[in-house]
C-alpha cells in the first residue's frame, strides 16, 4: 500500500512537473521569445518634445494628433520621476512639433499617469472630448476632458468601476461613454501571470455609460488596444497574447457581437483606424520577452502592422516598418494620416515617418 502510495505521488509530481514545463513553453511562445524580424525601415525622424513615450496616439480627422506620455506601467522600463503628459501635433503643420496641453480643473496632476487615449466629437456643435486611461498609484479610472482651446483641456470628470478594475485602453462612442479593455483578469500580478501561465481566456471589454455599466465581450487572454471603424459599426479589439485582432459588430443597445479573428504574428499593442481608409495601423512588439526583460544591449525592437479591408473576406495583412530596437524600441502604437504615420513607445520617443 505504502509503496502504491509513492508511485501515485510520483506520477502525480511528473505531470504536475511536465504540465508547467508546457506552460512555460507555451509562454515562451506566446510572447514570440525566440523571434528575429528583419529590419524595414522609413524615412523618418525623431519627434521633438518626446523623450518618454508615446504609449498612445490619435488622430481627428482635421490631423490633429494626441499623445499621451510619461506612462509608468508596472513590469516596464520608465526613464522619467515626473507625471505624464498629454501633447498634441498638428500633422498638416510644415513642421509638426508637439505642444504640451495645460490641463485645467482638480485633477491631482502630481500622479498623473496617462495610459490608452481616444476622442469623441459632438457632431451636434463640434465639441471635443478626450477620454483617457489613467493610473495614479497604480489604480485604474478613466479622465474625461474638454478640449477648449487649442492648448488647453478642462478636466471634466473622473469615472471609477469595480468592472474598470485593470483598463488598458478605451474607445469613445459618446459624450460619457466608452468601451474599454481590461488586460488583466486579476488586478493582483502574480494571480494574472498565473491566468497567463494556464492559458486562461478570462479578460473582457466592459461597456460604460451613466445609465449602465457591463461586460460587452469577453474570452480574451489578454485584450489591450481598442479602436471603432469610421462608419462606427465594428468595434477592434487586440488580444495581444493571442497575436490576433478581434472583430465585433456593435449592434443596437450597444451588443457586441463576435464576427471573426485576425492573425497579425505579432503582440500588437494599441489600434488606430486610419479615418479616410477604414486602414488598421498596429503598434506592435516583436518580441516581448525584450520588453519586459529590458537590456539596453538588446533592445526591444518595434513593429508597425498595416490591415487593409479588415471587414472583408481576405483581409490583407502587411509590415510597414520593423526595428531591431537600435532606432526606436518598444513600439506600442502607429497612426496615419494623409501619407504622414506617427509611432509611439511605450517609454523611449516617437517617430514621424513618410509613407510613399
Amino acid at each position: 500500500m505504502a509503496a502504491m502510495k509513492k508511485v501515485l505521488f510520483a506520477t502525480v509530481v511528473a505531470a504536475f512537473a511536465a504540465f508547467i514545463g508546457h506552460r512555460f513553453l507555451k509562454l515562451k511562445e506566446m510572447t514570440l521569445a525566440t523571434r528575429e524580424v528583419p529590419l524595414k525601415h522609413l524615412n523618418c525622424h525623431y519627434v521633438k518634445n518626446i523623450e518618454y513615450g508615446a504609449e498612445d496616439i490619435t488622430i481627428l480627422r482635421d490631423g490633429l494628433a494626441f499623445l499621451s506620455t510619461g506612462l509608468k506601467y508596472p513590469g516596464m522600463p520608465s526613464f522619467s520621476d515626473e507625471p505624464g503628459k498629454i501633447y498634441v501635433l498638428d500633422l498638416l503643420h510644415p513642421d509638426p512639433t508637439p505642444v504640451e496641453l495645460q490641463i485645467k480643473g482638480e485633477l491631482d496632476l502630481s500622479t498623473f499617469n496617462p495610459h490608452g487615449i481616444s476622442v469623441y466629437t459632438d457632431e451636434a456643435d463640434d465639441s471635443v472630448y478626450l477620454f483617457t486611461v489613467n493610473h495614479p498609484q497604480h489604480k485604474s479610472q478613466v479622465e474625461i476632458f474638454h478640449f477648449v482651446e487649442e492648448n488647453t483641456l478642462e478636466h471634466l470628470k473622473t469615472i471609477t468601476h469595480p468592472l474598470l478594475h485593470s483598463v488598458n485602453d478605451i474607445v469613445a462612442v459618446g459624450v460619457e461613454s466608452f468601451y474599454a479593455t481590461n488586460d488583466h483578469y486579476f488586478p493582483n500580478d502574480a494571480l494574472h501571470f498565473l491566468t497567463l501561465m494556464l492559458g486562461l481566456p478570462w479578460c473582457d471589454v466592459v461597456y460604460y455609460s451613466p445609465e449602465e455599466v457591463r461586460v460587452a465581450a469577453d474570452g480574451f487572454l489578454s485584450s489591450n488596444g481598442i479602436n471603432i471603424s469610421p462608419d462606427k459599426r465594428y468595434i477592434y479589439v487586440s488580444d495581444i497574447i493571442d497575436h490576433e485582432i478581434d472583430v465585433f459588430e456593435r449592434q443596437e443597445g450597444e451588443q457586441l457581437v463576435y464576427l471573426k479573428s485576425v492573425a497579425v504574428g505579432s503582440l500588437c499593442d494599441n489600434i488606430e483606424v486610419e479615418h479616410r481608409t477604414g486602414d488598421i495601423w498596429l503598434g506592435c512588439h516583436p518580441n516581448a520577452m525584450k520588453l519586459s526583460v529590458f537590456n539596453p544591449e538588446d533592445p526591444p525592437g518595434s513593429e508597425v502592422i498595416r490591415i487593409k479591408n479588415i471587414n472583408s473576406q481576405q483581409p490583407v495583412v502587411s509590415q510597414v516598418y520593423a526595428d531591431n530596437g537600435h532606432v526606436i524600441m518598444g513600439s506600442s502604437v502607429a497612426a496615419s494620416h494623409e501619407k504622414k504615420l506617427l509611432i509611439g513607445t511605450v517609454f523611449q520617443k516617437a517617430l514621424l515617418c513618410n509613407l510613399k
